[in-house]
């Protein structure tokens, strides 16, 4: 089992992280993962700019529920000053932390100076973190990259300079920019990093069952993990990699009904933050093609998806796929919040 990991007055027990993730890590997504065992979550990347433009798309990305909590928001952006304008803002709303963005390789982000640009431009990543950090005390992360490229891997370098400027702890994503999320992550570099500093590392890249995280603390040494794509229809994995060889832990991979009975819950909460089916189907199709992965039919139900425009069509397919009764197709958890 991981043990706790303490940033500030932050105590994450076990040390596992939600990343962030931008489409994805939504406030009903993050109250799924809280509520089965997942130790702290990261909203969407949230714009400094946006945020202090005050744009509506910016300000619904930072609503969040309190069941959601330990909850940190994640910022992108290049300018030191804005960054540091935005923190505070975060701070005021209630959340427990701030992770800033220096590894996102979409080329919209990277166009503007932000993500993982920022791993070529050490110095401004540095003032970033000074810069927030003079003007909030909650704990501090950054979450960046191997490196550029191949040819520019710079993480060691870096993420010292982070430490330095007071970030309370770092997650590397052990791919490069160029990389972006192919091949296999550098978890060797991972173990160089956790060598190099002395504020926690934790390792994010190739999580995708529980074995994998015992597997990465062992050869790398880090403090805590951060699991991304293995836990799209998957939220149970984070707490499976907390609670790996812990008495009692619950079983995984989780049944089948308790994947119809998650998904359901999903889905009613997605219903009940956006409002209306006509916003929240379409979202849930794609958590859907996710939540069915690998059991036998899926591949037919992702062909069917796009003809299906109501919360009981998607509930009623998933349950005839994971072989429920008809009368258990439409339980109450599509209407819980």
């Amino acid at each position: 089992m991981i043990p706790p990991l303490v940033l500030g007055g932050l105590r994450v027990a076990p040390a596992v992280w939600m990343a962030p993730m931008a489409g994805v890590t939504d406030s009903p997504f993050r109250r799924v993962l809280r509520r089965l065992g997942c130790p702290a979550v990261v909203t969407e990347m949230i714009s400094a700019e946006g945020l202090l433009r005050a744009q509506r798309p910016t300000r619904a990305l930072l609503a969040f529920d309190p069941e959601e909590r330990p909850l940190f928001a994640q910022l992108f952006g290049r300018e030191p000053a804005r960054l540091a304008a935005a923190a505070e803002q975060v701070v005021a709303l209630g959340f427990d932390g701030i992770d800033l963005n220096m590894g996102c390789p979409v080329p919209k982000i990277v166009r503007q100076g932000s993500g993982a640009a920022l791993m070529r431009d050490p110095g401004r990543a540095e003032a970033i973190v000074r810069a927030v950090r003079k003007v909030v005390a909650c704990p501090l992360t950054a979450k960046i990259r191997a490196g550029w490229s191949a040819d520019e891997v710079n993480a060691l370098e870096v993420a010292e300079r982070l430490q330095d400027a007071g970030a309370d702890a770092v997650a590397l994503h052990a791919r490069t920019r160029a990389q972006g999320y192919a091949g296999r992550a550098d978890w060797a570099l991972i173990g160089r990093l956790v060598a190099r500093l002395r504020i926690p590392v934790l390792g994010n890249g190739d999580l995708h069952t529980p074995e994998d995280g015992e597997r990465m603390r062992a050869e790398t040494g880090c403090a805590g993990l951060m699991i991304g794509r293995g836990a799209l229809g998957n939220p149970w994995l984070p707490r499976a990699l907390g609670q790996l060889g812990a008495p009692g832990a619950p079983a995984y991979p989780p049944p089948a009904r308790e994947r119809h009975e998650v998904f359901c819950t999903h889905l009613g909460l997605m219903l009940a933050w956006v409002g209306s089916e006509r916003h929240a189907v379409p979202p849930m199709r794609k958590h859907l093609i996710w939540y069915s992965r690998g059991l036998r039919g899926a591949t037919e139900l992702r062909r069917s998806l796009g003809r299906m425009s109501t919360a009981a069509e998607l509930e009623a397919a998933f349950a005839r796929l994971v072989g429920l009764p008809e009368t258990e197709n439409h339980g109450p958890e599509h209407t819980r919040s």
